[in-house]
């Protein structure tokens, strides 16, 4: 079976808003932690709190170090249908030496794709024929919108049951 070119998605650090973000969110709490004077940081009641301002720098060199640690490596996740076995696969924190974390099935054996969405956020999660839920699958290894993906694979394997909660 070729593989369905609408099926396949992979994202990597590096191309993710989120970490970009963390690492400019931390330089600016580093920078402004090193170049307030403690001292001089008080409201204008006279209430000062001198150990905010380092602990706000050391927060700030934490986040960029954390963020710059994740562009440096540059982790990958994703899904796709293997062209040979026509398996599902899906992956997370994908190195260039390592796999990562990751699982496979054949569309074949999946029962059930269980969407849940609320006000804050949405998960996913894939049920094979027996009801176990499948390890590492989730909202980061599929594109947005996830019922549009579900339905995509649905689509192909009509026995999958989509349920949106």
């Amino acid at each position: 079976m070729a593989e369905p070119d609408h099926l396949f998605y992979e994202r990597s650090a590096r191309g993710s808003a989120r970490y970009w973000a963390m690492l400019a969110v931390g330089l600016a709490f580093a920078w402004a932690g090193s170049s307030i004077d403690p001292l001089t940081n008080c409201s204008e009641d006279g209430e000062c709190a001198p150990w905010l301002v380092p602990l706000a720098k050391w927060m700030g060199i934490v986040f960029a170090a954390a963020a710059a640690g994740h562009l440096w490596v540059n982790p990958r996740r994703g899904s796709a249908i293997d062209p040979e076995s026509g398996d599902l696969l899906w992956w997370q924190n994908r190195l260039a030496g390592s796999p990562g974390d990751y699982g496979r099935i054949h569309p074949s054996r999946i029962g059930r794709i269980r969407i849940l969405s609320d006000s804050d956020s949405d998960s996913i999660h894939l049920y094979d024929l027996d009801g176990a839920r499948l390890p590492y699958f989730d909202t980061e290894v599929i594109p947005w919108p996830y019922d549009r993906w579900a339905a995509r694979l649905a689509a192909q394997w009509p026995h999958i049951r989509v349920e949106t909660v």
